[in-house]
This record gives structure tokens, C-alpha cells and sequence, in this order.
């Protein structure tokens, strides 16, 4: 299984979950909290694997390194 594959199975097995812990309460926002959840652990591992180095991590996301900068600050990683 490609890695994509495995990150995309993790996303649709926690969200499985998700819906059937929610036991007939109406989910709300869903898109903003996956966000929320998933992109600071993403920039903790992928700056961890750049070594800190904030223009390497941002090549590796594919963003803008001022935009990586933005995120960080957001999630209080700088």
C-alpha cells in the first residue's frame, strides 16, 4: 500500500468513527475540524523531518515559506 493510500484509509477510518460516535447527533463543521486536527501534527512531523529548517519543510508541503511561517504562528510553533 502507497503512502497516500495508508494516509487516505486513516482519514476515511477516523471519520467512520467519528460519525458513529456522534450516536444521531447532527455533525457541524466538519471540514474546519479535520483542518484544525490535522495540520499541526503535519507541520510538527514535516519540520521535524526538515530539521527545523523552515524552507526545506515548505518545499516538502508545497506551500510558500511565508505562508508555512503563517501556520506555524497560528498553531504556536514559533
Amino acid at each position: 500500500m502507497q503512502g497516500n493510500e495508508h494516509i487516505r484509509r486513516a482519514v476515511v477510518d477516523t471519520l467512520e468513527q467519528y460519525f458513529r460516535d456522534l450516536d444521531g447527533e447532527a455533525p457541524t463543521a466538519i471540514y474546519d475540524m479535520v483542518l484544525t486536527c490535522v495540520e499541526k501534527p503535519m507541520l510538527e512531523v514535516v519540520l521535524d523531518r526538515a530539521q527545523g529548517n523552515q524552507t526545506r519543510a515548505a518545499e516538502l508541503l508545497g506551500i510558500n515559506r511565508n505562508t508555512l511561517r503563517k501556520k506555524l504562528q497560528e498553531h504556536g510553533l514559533i
